[in-house]
């Protein structure tokens, strides 16, 4: 069984589909990056796994149940964050999450055990400021430890970055990163940094629609090749040497060094020794560059 799994989801507004025929799969303990542009239809579908949407047609399973059945009792195994949590802003952490837990039925020692636990987690624990008096960050980690709260099996994350300075990003994704192998993370994000740092696995979508789900390593096997960047002393132009072989695709200048995008990687890397060797330049940098999220997210979004 699998933590979450969609079966041609869809969502229509009218006659616009915001989410279109979606279907993805979701392993226990990973931690999901679902990734898209603005508008791709990441939140709509958040909404329908958590309850706050009925989809138009398909149907979603979360911790097994469908979404569509009566009662949803998943709802009770799960957590939510989304992406502008709101609050009572003359509480302070810890009352405001006494106040949840007992919404889900927590109560007594138990309660506030686990009050002191998702505040220590989320950097809270100590905190004595009313939430108005709170910043963006502070506000997210709140929101995250209300979504801990009932230690839930799967959690529910819509851009939990998004709007924070790089150490509100950081806390929160460190946070993020001790979660994986205990919950189930489904993170929402179009931040692409943040899914490298954090997914085992991501799925990217646009226009409602799924382009593809893959391990980040396999993702970048399949959609974008590697780069071959050299760096010469002297700053030699070398693209005479090198354009118009078979085995290269295109050559880029790069601030002192170049760029070789190999149609054949191990012929290029054959092949570019004695090229070096017969034009008697001498090596500083010979380095074999990873393709980066971004490139394939640019390269599936503009061209599918």
């Amino acid at each position: 069984m699998f933590a979450v799994e969609t079966r041609k989801l869809s969502k229509h507004f009218g006659t616009k589909a915001a989410v279109d025929g979606l279907s993805l799969r979701v392993s226990k303990g990973s931690v999901f990056g679902f990734l898209g542009p603005n508008g791709a239809g990441k939140t709509t579908t958040l909404r329908m796994l958590v309850g706050l949407a009925r989809p138009s047609s398909g149907d979603a399973f979360v911790l097994g149940e469908s979404v569509l059945a009566p009662g949803k009792q998943y709802l009770r195994r799960i957590g939510f964050l989304p992406d502008v949590p709101g609050f009572y802003n003359w509480m302070r952490p810890a009352e405001f999450l006494m106040l949840a837990g007992d919404i889900f039925g927590m109560s007594g020692r138990d309660l506030r055990m686990r009050v002191g636990e998702v505040l220590d987690i989320t950097g809270l624990k100590g905190v004595k400021t009313k939430i108005g008096g709170f910043s963006r960050g502070m506000k997210q980690r709140l929101g995250l430890a209300q979504a801990l709260l009932n230690q839930p099996e799967v959690i529910f994350l819509d851009e939990p970055t998004s709007a924070l300075d790089p150490i509100g990003r950081k806390e929160i994704l460190d946070t993020i990163s001790l979660l994986s192998g205990r919950t189930t993370v489904f993170f929402s994000t179009h931040i692409l940094n943040d899914v490298e740092r954090v997914c085992d696995t991501v799925a990217i979508i646009n226009h409602g629609r799924l382009l593809t789900q893959q391990s980040i390593s396999s993702l970048r096997k399949s959609y974008s090749p590697h780069k071959i960047y050299l760096e010469f002393e002297g700053e030699p132009d070398i693209s005479a040497a090198i354009e118009g072989k078979p085995w290269i695709d295109r050559i880029e200048k790069s601030n002192k060094g170049w760029f070789l995008h190999p149609t054949d990687l191990q012929v290029a890397q054959q092949a570019l020794p004695r090229i070096i060797v017969d034009h008697g330049l001498v090596l500083r940098r010979f380095e074999l560059v990873e393709p980066s999220l971004e490139d394939i997210f640019v390269r599936l979004v503009n061209y599918r």
